[in-house]
């Protein structure tokens, strides 16, 4: 069992800026990270070659969300998240939000698509129609996932015991990057879906997640007794619950808003579409007279 040296430590900037992460699975998850950022570059300068553009904020937004993941596993803000809750906290809300959110708006997919060949882009397809990936894009199932890993985790003992054992606590990481990342692109990502949901039922999975953060933050910014006695505080267990709650919140609200921005751009261009449309069956009403 692993005990925190001190318990709930003060926040140094010193560590937060030198205390990089050097072990093993930390130095793989890098160059994991590096190299798919890497690929992402590729992609637009192969597209770049056949002539199409490709949306500089796309790119800012995946390399932007490469950053977050860096920092939040690798930095020194890492060598806090099994010892100050509120560090975790933040850590958790850049792995399961702010990062996956980025990589959502990047559409990732799309670019493969739209730079790959004839053959990767058929392998491609089948990876997206494939019947296991069909079900983890389930909306229902991506909400859900991530809802009940919010409660599950937060809210039962599985906590304390990803403390206590190093390689859950890692992995725990890896499944709320990936459980983020799924919902995010079924909500409000650009990349294809097997599921085309409409706006309003897009803007009902993110409501349900408001009462969600609600009972999260209540019960944590309440608490009576440590989320974790022999690594944190009953304090910082109360603030880390209290900023999960304001930010995750704050999350919700905004990309709601920006939901509700990509539905206005949707309707204005199936408006232009529809003109289009009306004037290619009025030149072609008119031409048989001509």
């Amino acid at each position: 069992m692993l005990v925190a040296n001190v318990i709930s430590p003060g926040i140094s900037l010193h560590t937060l800026l030198t205390a990089w992460q050097t072990g093993p699975l930390s130095l793989f998850a890098l160059s994991i990270q590096v190299a798919l950022a890497a690929a992402y570059l590729f992609g637009v300068r192969r597209l770049a070659k056949k002539g199409r553009s490709w949306s500089l904020w796309r790119t800012v937004a995946f390399l932007s969300a490469t950053i977050l993941v860096v920092i939040a596993v690798q930095s020194g803000l890492a060598s806090y998240d099994d010892e100050n809750f509120s560090m975790h906290v933040i850590q958790h809300l850049m792995l399961m939000n702010f990062a996956p959110i980025l990589y959502a708006l990047s559409a990732p997919m799309t670019l493969a698509l739209q730079a790959s060949s004839r053959r990767t882009q058929e392998r491609l397809l089948k990876v997206l129609h494939h019947p296991v990936v069909s079900f983890i894009t389930n909306p229902l199932v991506a909400a859900s996932t991530v809802y009940v890993t919010m409660i599950g985790y937060f809210l039962t003992p599985f906590y304390n015991f990803s403390l206590e054992h190093p390689l859950v606590h890692d992995l725990s990481h890896l499944h709320f990057l990936i459980t983020g990342c799924i919902f995010w692109w079924v909500v409000i990502g650009a990349d294809p879906s097997r599921w085309h949901l409409s706006y309003p039922a897009k803007l009902g999975l993110l409501a349900t997640g408001i009462p969600v953060t609600a009972v999260l933050g209540l019960a944590l910014t309440g608490a009576r007794t440590s989320i974790a006695p022999a690594f944190h505080t009953v304090a910082d267990t109360r603030a880390g619950g209290s900023l999960l709650w304001v930010v995750g919140e704050l999350t919700m609200l905004t990309a709601m808003g920006l939901l509700l921005f990509q539905w206005m751009r949707f309707d204005e261009r199936e408006a232009i579409r529809a003109d289009r449309r009306a004037d290619q069956e009025a030149a072609a009403a008119v031409a048989p007279n001509d």
